[in-house]
């Protein structure tokens, strides 16, 4: 045996049995997350070849592209990275950092935590700290080809810890600003200005066709009211598309008597009266929608949440929406989701509090309370046996029949969710702002999102506080505290919970007070101090036994049983683990029931009861396969691989840990190292 020592080397007299395992690294996800390319673009030539050239001599890793808003730096990245997908085979990312978003620029450390979900980390490995997402990314991407789109960036400091070091990749970022600061990073410029006269009337030649050379010195007239702004040449090239018989030197004079307001971007060229001409002329529910869509708390959203702005079905603003995407006062950016340029979302915003600011506030509110029920509804499905305090839970519709139509939803909307609840606890109405968080309780204790997370708890429990509610506060802290556990912050954790305890006291809520004995037990446990954990775990089934709550009984057997595993005690495990199996039974809680069985395996196996842990693993395996959650599957499909292992069937073992990983890999999450790692064995 030969090779390379680093360190002391011990002579060993005598070794029997040296095992090799190897571990294949997990498996690369290629992610593919550009938006479509632009429907109309033109021109740009000179912008699109030196990307080429660049990128050909690798002489550049980012390009920053700058210039006012609405004059299509987006459009220019996203045709040219579309034209250029074959040069980067390891996938795309993308991100829309929010300089101008309602809910305020992405901070580095929330991208670096998208970027590494979508290469595929678990959500478990993701670190805390921003230097260790940045050293973790920078790992990941060090040999890959990727394109990367860093769009409506707010600052180089924003961009500077987003860079991968592969030499092969290639960074576009769109900013209003020129971010001169990225050159010491090597970055190149593409200055994009408004179109010349020529680009616009090629633009508007793509949308009207042969109008524009019947009327030439009509859409020459255009062009110059346009400023050469592709975003208000496309609002005009649009409405006249749809007026055919409409002649361009018409528009013209329209566009001359319209005042001119303050929305302008940089450089002073209005794009007001462009705006204003296409929503005057929209038919009076049309403007509506238009002005109300835009209070929507996030970038983006769907029918429903249009529906519950405008408070009209959704089957009746469908086409309403169709027809201001095909005006292009929206912008179409999925199945049945919208979004607005952010001059025109301003525009609209404008617009809806002229208006009126009391329809305005309406629309707000309504948007923020459809967002509550659904994530009550979903919520109840994601994890159904839990006790709650809002009072949403007793009236909000049943809407998501699976766990994983649930969760889907969540995911899609975490985003306006989080949004929501800083926009209602920034507006004074505490009341929807501690409910939505507890309502996201089942999206993160699923799919985790540390940070937002945390962001969601710490408003959601400041907000209770403020409501008055000590009981929600309690709860809440309860939830933030598990966050913080996640994250190995034990001090923050054991901060919330003790606080938890004195509010759950004071209110009188034993149900509160018993939680959080049976956290402060987990933060011991998590520390390796079992004995400890035991303690606070046997205080807390005292006091859900004076509550008379079987479920929080049953719940403190489980921690306790799970403590007495960790110190050895395994036949008093087993007894506890018994005696909180029939109370979930008689209470008729087939998940929690499962679970449990799951984790009694453990001290079954340790002592030799192999055929009773096999049974217990077999009859929670369907259960926990209709939840949809890849976690509880794999709770219970790792101790039936070891059971398979106990009774020599590799073959079987395997097929379990087989079926484990596709379970994550059904749901587009990354699979685990444990499993991973005895699949390749």
């Amino acid at each position: 045996m030969s090779g390379t020592t680093h360190g002391p080397v011990v002579q060993a007299g005598r070794v029997n049995d040296i095992h090799f395992h190897h571990h294949e690294p997990r498996a690369p996800v290629i992610p593919r997350q550009l938006p479509p390319a632009p429907r109309l673009f033109t021109g740009r030539r000179r912008e699109l070849a030196d990307l080429d050239r660049w990128f050909d001599a690798e002489d550049a890793l980012v390009a920053v592209v700058s210039g006012p808003g609405g004059v299509g730096k987006t459009s220019l990245a996203l045709r040219w990275l579309h034209t250029a997908r074959t040069r980067f085979p390891d996938g795309q990312l993308y991100v829309e950092l929010g300089a101008h978003s309602p809910g305020g620029p992405a901070t580095p450390s929330e991208v670096l935590e998208w970027f590494l979900l979508a290469l595929g980390t678990p959500a478990a490995e993701i670190p805390l700290e921003v230097s260790r997402r940045q050293a973790l990314f920078r790992t990941l991407t060090a040999d890959r080809r990727l394109a990367l789109l860093l769009d409506d960036a707010v600052s180089a400091a924003q961009i500077r810890p987003l860079l991968p070091t592969s030499p092969h990749s290639a960074v576009l970022v769109t900013s209003r600003w020129r971010l001169s600061g990225l050159a010491v990073d090597g970055a190149r410029f593409v200055d994009v200005e408004s179109f010349d006269l020529n680009a616009s009337l090629e633009l508007l030649e793509h949308a009207l066709g042969p109008r524009v050379t019947s009327e030439p010195d009509a859409a020459r007239e255009l062009a110059h009211l346009c400023g050469g702004l592709p975003i208000a040449l496309s609002v005009v090239g649009a409405r006249l598309s749809t007026h055919p018989r409409r002649t361009l030197s018409g528009e013209v004079g329209s566009l001359r008597t319209e005042r001119l307001g303050s929305l302008s971007v940089d450089g002073g060229v209005s794009v007001e009266a462009v705006f204003d001409l296409s929503y005057v002329e929209l038919p009076a529910r049309h403007a509506r929608i238009y002005r109300l869509c835009s209070v929507n708390p996030g970038t983006s959203f769907g029918l429903g949440a249009a529906a519950a702005a405008a408070d009209e079905p959704p089957p009746d603003i469908a086409p309403v929406l169709a027809d201001l995407v095909d005006k292009n006062l929206l912008s179409e950016v999925g199945d049945e989701r919208y979004g607005y340029h952010d001059l025109l979302r301003a525009h609209a915003r404008q617009h809806a509090e002229w208006h009126s600011a009391a329809e305005r506030d309406a629309a707000l509110w309504r948007v923020v309370q459809w967002y509550l029920d659904g994530a009550v509804a979903a919520d109840r499905v994601v994890v159904p046996d839990r006790p709650r305090v809002g009072p949403r839970y007793e009236v909000a519709p049943a809407a998501f029949g699976r766990v994983a139509e649930a969760l889907g939803w969540l995911e899609t909307e975490r985003g306006n969710l989080v949004n929501a609840t800083r926009e209602a606890a920034d507006h004074g109405r505490h009341d929807l702002a501690w409910q939505l968080a507890e309502a996201q309780w089942g999206l993160y204790l699923h799919r985790r999102h540390l940070t937002d997370w945390v962001t969601t708890f710490e408003i959601g429990a400041r907000a209770a506080r403020r409501a008055g509610h000590a009981v929600a506060e309690s709860r809440l802290r309860l939830q933030l505290a598990i966050g913080y556990v996640e994250l190995g912050r034990r001090e923050d954790a054991s901060r919330e919970v003790s606080r938890a305890l004195d509010l759950g006291k004071a209110a009188g809520d034993l149900g509160s007070v018993s939680t959080a004995l049976r956290q402060l037990g987990r933060i011991a446990r998590a520390g390796g101090d079992a004995e400890g954990a035991l303690t606070y775990f046997r205080h807390s089934l005292a006091v859900a036994t004076e509550l008379g709550r079987p479920r929080s009984v049953a719940l403190a057997h489980r921690r306790i049983g799970e403590a007495l595993t960790d110190l050895g005690r395994l036949e008093e495990a087993v007894a506890e683990f018994t005696e909180a199996g029939q109370i979930l039974a008689d209470l008729g809680q087939r998940v929690e029931l499962a679970r449990l069985r799951g984790v009694m395996a453990r001290p079954l196996l340790e002592l030799d009861r192999v055929d009773e842990a096999a049974r217990l693993l077999e009859a929670a395996h369907p259960v926990l396969a209709e939840t949809g959650s890849p976690a509880y599957l794999a709770a219970v499909l790792l101790p039936l691989a070891d059971v398979a292992e106990r009774r020599n069937d590799p073959a079987k073992a395997r097929l379990h840990l087989r079926a484990a990983a596709d379970a994550y890999t059904a749901v587009g999450e990354p699979v685990p190292d444990d499993i991973g790692s005895r699949l390749t064995t």
